[in-house]
């Protein structure tokens, strides 16, 4: 999905900025492989799968739409040597724990898909320290119930209407929510927002004295309440902090395109990359700042002129390498640094390049601080500008 192929450059980025000035970073990638989500996708891969032995099912509603899961069900029969619906049943009656195919089918989706989202971020130059699971690492710990045994013991926590409410509004000025939240259900389910609070309190607290995590647009409204419950829980106000990664409208010469011609609302990062390369998808993922939205033009990222930033700063590159080239070519010997005569630089070009190189590293320090890696792509197109008329 292109915002999330955005938020996984812009958090990469991040890291490997934040790791250059001395800070230890845990990257993270959090699996939502349970609750109504995980529900959703299970109902709808099962109809999939039915559908391809030829029974006529629909998609449950609210289910997944993307003609993946088709491909993705069609992996199933293969690898389970089924060919009809009797064979399907008979193969679902063995293999299923405490009759639930539901559920089993939407494991094995996860896991495939997981597997392939490992495979599509490698070859994006993207690497996750952790990938956590809702399921294994949070329900199946009994974390949402000790989170609320630890809110009521703060009293910060009431009963209303059948439902256990957090006193979101109460928790200080800067971190209050507009309203109070549902923490578990009349049913007696934990809500998601109580889950995500037990996943952040218990799991990613245990090893990081700071939190940033990256979420798409439609999550503004969430901050809020997860910034409200960290303090509450003790946390310090400057420990959690979102970046909001905006949504990015895709282009071909300046019209709107869609790559995937499987149905639902998303193109893929494997045809993005195929596309346009890892380095160039990459680079224009970062040339505005995550909370503006971006127009990402696939015939200028493939581009080779002055229009593209991506091959812009590749050609100073290559134009610096080819210098020291024609130097060894010509038989022209490297100086030691500390030898070279800096007394011929005297050009007003020549400053300005020099300054703005100095200015290199109050640029990573500021883009760490600020977390703004979008800020080290735009001094390189500064610097590609400076050096480009300069040669």
């Amino acid at each position: 999905v292109i915002v999330n192929a955005r938020a996984a450059a812009v958090g990469d980025a991040l890291a490997r900025l934040l790791r250059a000035r001395g800070a230890r970073v845990t990257t993270e990638f959090y699996v939502n492989d349970a609750g109504n989500q995980f529900e959703a996708l299970a109902r709808s891969f099962e109809a999939r799968v039915r559908q391809a032995v030829g029974e006529s099912v629909t998609l449950p509603e609210n289910g997944y739409p993307g003609e993946y899961l088709i491909d993705l069900a069609g992996e199933y029969l293969t690898e389970h040597k089924l060919a009809t619906s009797a064979e399907l049943e008979a193969h679902l009656a063995r293999a299923v724990v405490a009759g639930q195919p539901t559920e089993q089918l939407g494991r094995w989706a996860v896991a495939r898909m997981l597997e392939g989202q490992r495979r599509v971020l490698a070859d994006y130059g993207v690497q996750f320290d952790v990938w956590s699971s809702e399921q294994r690492d949070v329900r199946d710990q009994g974390l949402p119930a000790r989170m609320l045994d630890e809110l009521a013991t703060r009293g910060l926590t009431y009963e209303q209407e059948g439902a256990l409410w957090f006193r979101s509004t109460q928790v200080g000025e800067e971190a209050a929510d507009d309203k109070d939240r549902v923490l578990r259900r009349g049913s007696g389910e934990a809500t998601y927002f109580a889950v995500d609070v037990a996943y952040h309190h218990y799991v990613k607290f245990a090893d990081a004295d700071r939190l940033i995590n990256l979420l798409g647009p439609d999550h503004h409204g969430y901050v809020g309440r997860i910034r409200a419950a960290m303090q509450a829980l003790g946390h310090p106000p400057d420990a959690f902090e979102v970046l909001i990664v905006q949504l990015v409208t895709l282009l071909r010469d300046g019209q709107p395109v869609r790559m995937s011609k499987r149905r639902g609302e998303f193109v893929l990062m494997e045809e993005l990359l195929e596309e346009v390369g890892r380095d160039a998808a990459r680079f224009t993922f970062l040339t505005r700042r995550h909370d503006s939205p971006l127009e990402f033009d696939l015939a200028v990222a493939t581009r080779q002129s002055s229009d593209n930033p991506v091959y812009y700063v590749q050609y100073a590159h290559a134009r610096i390498h080819s210098i020291a080239r024609q130097a060894a070519e010509q038989g022209i010997a490297m100086p030691a640094e500390d030898a070279v005569d800096l007394t011929a630089l005297v050009e007003p070009e020549e400053q300005a390049l020099i300054k703005r190189l100095l200015h290199y590293p109050e640029v990573v320090r500021g883009a760490a601080r600020a977390l703004e890696p979008h800020r080290i792509a735009f001094w390189l197109r500064e610097l590609a500008g400076a050096f480009h008329p300069y040669y």
